[in-house]
């Protein structure tokens, strides 16, 4: 009998064992490469479509990642780097395709898409499952923490379109009007809020969220010069907002990163970080301590620009309550657009779009260095987003 019982019990833990691992799925990446906007000393040049990917990557060993998926999908590098998402258990991903490339004269220039691509991350490997006609310049997007609905931003349709997610089906069940571009969305941890960035308007505006009704409360925060990007704390405590400054593009001056107090009764702006040239890409930490924003000193400019260099920078913020105090920059690749945390808070990814690689950067306690490490991926990375912490 003691023999049974030990038996049991043993094989109980194991299969405990065996369902958290099965439950725990190695952490990914969703990165979007644009092929088609490429830059030559500070000039914009347009190529054809047909190129772009977007890949899905397995960060299981954080040092040595690995494309478990190459999706033959649009993706654009025009609009915040958080224009796909992925749900809390991993198992879908939305991306947003804000512009196509069409023939002017013998030239190719970039117009706003609709596009909205569904991916299926349980399959083997991941695949396309289904493409959404939403609004006009679909950009920047969020899926809540109950992975239930999701919120897009339409820059040039000036909307928020809002998704319902049951299981791997989505569909577009509202569209809210924003009366400006909007180019970022967030909700908060609860998915009882959400915010979105008025880049073009220097504003943040406030959402309610009751169950998959989403209202607009037209109550708008007024931040710095075109807040491009927005991030949440993980207890919801602060947002912080990337104000590119001018039009999402560098020009020498220093910019902004804004802090939003949610404890706040009302909500309200409390501080500006200065940061450097163009900041874009942003990214909080696991546990909240550390923010990061991703700055493109110029790097995608003409040499001949008092204000080019060869690298970009991320800007290390210490975050302490709705305290935020900037640390140090650590330099990365050129035109550095995503950033995310791995999910264990051990490693930051950037995405350098002109170098086609990611820079690995360590984690220990507020001190963040290089590894040297890079991760090349076969296209310009415009967009990159992590699995949920």
């Amino acid at each position: 009998m003691r023999f049974q019982l030990v038996t049991l019990k043993l094989a109980t833990i194991v299969g405990v064992v065996l369902g958290l691992s099965a439950a725990r799925a190695a952490p990914f990446m969703i990165v979007g490469d644009d092929e088609k906007v490429g830059f030559n000393n500070g000039n914009t040049v347009v190529s054809p479509p047909g190129k772009d990917n977007v890949l899905i990557v397995d960060l299981a060993n954080p040092l040595d990642p690995k494309i478990v998926a190459n999706l033959p999908l649009k993706n654009s590098v025009i609009g915040p780097p958080v224009n796909l998402d992925i749900d809390a258990t991993n198992s879908l991903a939305i991306v947003a395709d804000s512009m196509d490339a069409v023939k002017d004269g013998d030239k190719w220039k970039v117009v706003p898409d609709n596009k909205i691509y569904v991916i299926d991350l349980k399959a083997k490997p991941p695949k396309l499952i289904n493409t959404i006609d939403g609004a006009k310049q679909p950009s920047g997007l969020s899926i809540n923490p109950a992975g239930t609905l999701a919120l897009v931003a339409n820059r040039a349709g000036k909307s928020l379109s809002v998704l319902s997610i049951h299981g791997t089906d989505v569909k577009i069940t509202d569209t809210i009007d924003m009366g400006d571009e909007v180019s970022a969305v967030v909700f908060t941890p609860d998915g009882k809020h959400a915010l979105a960035t008025k880049n073009a308007a220097n504003k943040v505006a406030l959402l309610d969220v009751d169950g998959d009704k989403v209202t607009y409360t037209k109550r708008d925060l007024l931040v710095e010069v075109f807040p491009y990007n927005i991030v949440m704390s993980p207890k919801g405590t602060v947002a912080l907002t990337a104000d590119n400054g001018n039009n999402g593009s560098s020009d020498g001056n220093v910019d902004t990163v804004s802090v939003i107090d949610l404890t706040a009764k009302p909500v309200r702006v409390v501080d500006h970080i200065t940061v450097p040239d163009s900041p874009e890409g942003l990214a909080f930490s696991p546990n909240g301590k550390l923010a990061v924003a991703v700055c493109a000193t110029g790097s995608n400019k003409s040499k001949d620009e008092f204000f080019y260099h060869p690298h970009g920078v991320v800007t290390v913020l210490r975050v302490d309550g709705n305290k935020v105090t900037r640390l140090n920059d650590v330099e990365v690749g050129a035109l550095p657009e995503a950033v995310g945390f791995t999910p264990d808070g051990r490693y930051i990814y950037v995405g350098n779009y002109s170098d086609r690689d990611f820079s690995i950067l360590r984690v220990s306690g507020t001190k963040v260095t290089d590894t040297g490490k890079h991760f090349k991926v076969p296209g310009q990375p415009g967009s990159a987003r992590m699995s949920p912490h």
